[in-house]
């Protein structure tokens, strides 16, 4: 088989007709999605300054272009649909899991406004993205291969992982590797930095986390990132253990496993030897070589903290992964999801987050002192 990059994909319309695919229409970020808003460097004399009251009277936002971005006022508590529905969502990352379990309120608010981002935040997440790419490219060349349908966008996906699996099998290292699975009948799809072996022959999993200041995150902090990378084990275990199905993936993502690669996409199908011709050969290839791999379950899960400035290592945490905690975490996420309960913002003891939130001053949870406000509109009628 002739050696081959990795590929990363580049949305380009071949037609008129084409529907131009972003890199995030496949279900996957071109970049990890571990870097996904590491910008809460806060002072520890912050974390208990901040309250849930006196927010500001605004509900709208500055946007990309300086225009004003109205933010769906509440009223949530009187929509039949659920999130998933609400937001046109097919599937969810693991960083949408790991958000929520930092703040629910804040999560959604970043659905609502998704191109919302200061340019001081934004500056943090390109610096993080440029550093994991620079991880990246020590172990492997990139190609960039233009797709047009979201069909495509995932065959790059796989190609990739075709790609990666033997190196992992051989006991090499892997970085930037695509995973999913259903959990609660969710699909939740995510990047893993770095899979390698250790010397005693352990699968291990490094999630790199960039800092703009050089100390340590707060706990609650690092409790998000512990749960992310438990995500990420329970997700990668269940796919070398046979109980993700192609099934599955193809009825939440609604693909068209039939569907003829693209020219581009085939052509570096080619190249590498792989003899497909639609996305379902390509998902067929995918599976089986999971199911045949014989890869292990990870046994360690670790999160190396670098400062962004001076590439230096900070810290390397060394995760538990205890299923029945990460299970429960689940479950009261999914709950959200699929519209079994109201969202939550943080508790009171955890108001210090308000302080970096882009969205404090029009958050329905702080209005309502730590009650979402659509909760709080029968008991006023009922009182008059």
């Amino acid at each position: 088989m002739q050696s081959l990059c990795p590929v990363q994909s580049c949305a380009m319309a071949e037609t008129e007709e084409e529907e131009m695919v972003s890199a995030e229409a496949s279900g996957f970020s071109d970049v990890s999605d571990s870097e996904f808003l590491e910008i809460l460097d806060l002072d520890d004399s912050q974390e208990s300054s901040a309250s849930l009251s006196n927010p500001g009277p605004s509900s709208e936002l500055p946007g990309k272009d300086g225009k004003l971005i109205s933010l769906p006022k509440g009223k949530r508590g009187l929509d039949v649909s659920s999130p998933m529905e609400r937001f046109h969502l097919n599937y969810l990352y693991v960083t949408d899991l790991s958000t929520q379990n930092w703040c629910e309120q804040q999560m959604i608010y970043g659905k609502e406004v998704p191109d919302f981002l200061v340019p001081e935040k934004a500056a943090v997440l390109d610096t993080g993205a440029s550093i994991h790419l620079a991880r990246e490219l020590e172990v492997h060349d990139l190609r960039t291969v233009p797709i047009t349908t979201k069909e495509d966008a995932w065959a790059v996906k796989f190609l990739n992982m075709l790609l990666m699996i033997p190196t992992l099998q051989s006991e090499g290292r892997i970085r930037e590797f695509p995973v999913f699975g259903e959990v609660d009948g969710v699909l939740l799809v995510g990047v893993i930095d770095e899979l390698h072996y250790t010397a005693k022959g352990e699968l291990e999993l490094v999630e790199l986390k960039t800092r703009r200041r050089p100390v340590l995150p707060l706990e609650a902090q690092k409790n998000k990132d512990y749960f992310q990378v438990s995500l990420y084990k329970y997700i990668f275990d269940a796919m070398v253990q046979g109980k993700v199905t192609t099934a599955s993936l193809i009825h939440h993502t609604k693909l068209h496993p039939e569907k003829p690669l693209g020219p581009s996409v085939l052509r570096h199908a080619q190249q590498g030897g792989f003899s497909v011709k639609s996305l379902g050969d390509l998902m067929e290839l995918v599976f089986l070589s999971l199911t045949l791999s014989d890869l292990p379950v990870i046994d360690i899960l670790k999160i190396e903290y670098i400062h962004q400035e001076t590439a230096t290592v900070l810290a390397t945490e060394v995760v538990a992964f205890e299923e029945k905690e990460v299970r429960g975490k689940v479950q009261h996420c999914m709950a959200y999801w699929m519209g079994h309960r109201e969202p939550q913002g943080v508790d009171i003891e955890e108001a210090w987050k308000c302080r970096t939130c882009n969205y404090a001053d029009i958050c329905e949870w702080r209005q309502g002192g730590g009650v979402h406000s659509s909760t709080l509109e029968p008991q006023a009628k009922k009182a008059k």
